[in-house]
């Protein structure tokens, strides 16, 4: 009974741990992102123009909201397969198992001894009164060694240790995060390139058209050499934009490959068509009070200054004095088969405390320094926070421009049509010479490919929007708050 009165009495101690309680910080206060109203945010005019819901939150999967089969897929199989993603859920495990091994050091550590050996004492051992001639022994039994955490010093330690897998675990959400956004926005960028390899291919057709018109023209008399040699300069200018795109086309395959965990060689999916997709008009927003609280790189920050602030506690205990407790209860005898006996029983229990009395000023630097990282642990959360609501509104406003620029494509494009189908007639009057002809198509070759951007852009901008708003993490099969309390007391 010695032996279990002791250690109850032991843990009774503990106390409060030492050092600051972790509070979550306090979000800085912002009622919107941008500092004027944006027009997105008024009344919608147009059917094709977007809207921002201004305090809702994205519902389900992000990407859903393109409502395209051949995404869902593509993001399906990224999640899966991707290796960046499957590291980091194999460190989240890590952090959480270094947790856990880390809890089990509030708790008596009990062990199994035996022993067997052979000893021979000096004469004088005790004082020339006995001499005792060799002998063997054996010892047998459980040993118990419990350090008392009065100060809370190995307690603020496991908290520090599950902030530390909170971080992970954020790391994980981020992981995610950018693993979807890196297959939608690959996606994205084959389709444009495709776009605009096919927007390309659609003027070469018109050049030779042009071509055509300018040697029957020839053939008739009515136009000199210089006007045939111009078409074909033509052509062969407007064929240099497609190596470009075609390399635009291979590097996106590419690292859409890596995103999917395959080689470069290997098949990929079905191709995603700018037309199958559909732009999500109604954007939920959430308030910047809530993306504190969604966004992955926010929340490991905030879980940083927690580990931080758990440390100083760690380094406040350090100034106190250690006590370590140890009990044994064994079986010990000068012959194995006198071994569980009455007679051979033996216990002890053994106190001992260290106490810091001189280190040069070690320990309290040391706890100086706990307290600046925490410091600088909590300027790195706000500015992980200002950087976020900065980054939200950034993408608030391109979507604006981007509305306004695909109006000013669409009129572009419009005029150049008209401008080069009245500057083909003319020349084919005999109004205007090639030259003219040739301007006409350039501006709207500009005009073209310059609206074809312009759509992929506001798709690319609306999926940087998406991520920036913390998109939507996946629910994990275990949780880190599950494996321990969130703060110490």
């Amino acid at each position: 009974m010695v032996l279990p009165l002791a250690l109850a009495g032991s843990i009774g101690l503990d106390g409060c741990a030492v050092g600051p309680t972790f509070e979550p910080p306090v979000v800085p206060p912002a009622a919107r992102y941008t500092a004027t109203t944006l027009r997105s945010e008024g009344g919608v005019a147009d059917a094709t123009a977007q809207h921002i819901d201004l305090g809702k939150e994205i519902e389900g999967n992000w990407w859903t909201l393109f409502r395209s089969a051949a995404i869902d897929k593509l993001v399906a199989q990224a999640v899966q397969h991707n290796l960046t993603l499957a590291s980091s859920a194999a460190t989240l495990k890590q952090a959480q198992e270094f947790a856990l091994a880390k809890a089990g050091t509030q708790y008596p550590q009990v062990a199994m001894t035996a022993g067997a050996g052979r000893q021979k004492y000096g004469d004088q051992f005790l004082g020339g009164f006995a001499n005792i001639p060799p002998f063997t022994y054996f010892s047998f039994g459980p040993s118990v060694s419990y350090t008392l955490d009065y100060t809370g010093g190995v307690k603020r330690s496991v908290e520090q240790q599950y902030a530390l897998a909170e971080v992970q675990h954020h790391q994980l959400d981020a992981a995610y995060l950018t693993v979807t956004g890196q297959a939608v926005m690959q996606a994205l960028s084959m389709a444009s390139a495709r776009a605009q390899i096919a927007t390309v291919e659609t003027i070469l057709a018109q050049d030779r058209d042009n071509l055509k018109l300018v040697k029957t023209a020839f053939d008739n008399g009515s136009v000199a050499r210089e006007d045939v040699v111009s078409a074909e300069s033509q052509i062969a200018n407007d064929m240099t934009l497609l190596p470009p795109l075609r390399e635009d086309l291979s590097k996106a395959r590419h690292a859409l490959s890596v995103v999917l965990g395959r080689g470069p060689s290997s098949e990929l999916p079905a191709e995603v068509d700018l037309a199958d997709l559909t732009l999500p008009l109604d954007i939920p927003v959430s308030l910047p009070s809530e993306l504190a609280h969604r966004r992955p790189d926010i929340l490991a920050a905030e879980a940083r200054l927690h580990a931080a602030t758990s440390a100083v506690g760690v380094a406040e205990s350090n100034l106190y004095p250690k006590i370590a407790l140890t009990a044994t209860a064994s079986q010990q005898a000068l012959k194995p088969d006198e071994l569980f006996n009455h007679a051979s029983n033996a216990w002890s229990i053994i106190s001992g405390l260290t106490a810091p009395v001189f280190d040069g000023g070690t320990l309290r630097a040391e706890k100086r320094a706990a307290v600046e990282a925490m410091h600088a642990s909590a300027a790195d959360y706000e500015q992980t926070v200002l950087e976020a609501f900065a980054q939200v509104a950034d993408l608030l406003e391109a979507l604006d421009h981007d509305a306004e620029q695909l109006d000013a494509q669409v009129q572009a494009q419009q005029a150049a049509q008209m401008s080069l189908d009245l500057a083909r007639l003319s020349y084919k009057e005999g109004n205007t010479g090639i030259l003219t002809v040739l301007d006409a198509e350039r501006s709207y070759q500009q005009a073209r490919l310059g609206y074809v951007r312009t759509v992929v852009q506001r798709y690319g901008d609306t999926v940087q929007l998406f991520l920036a708003l913390g998109g939507t993490s996946p629910s994990q099969p275990v949780s880190v708050t599950a494996l321990g309390p969130r703060a110490g007391s």
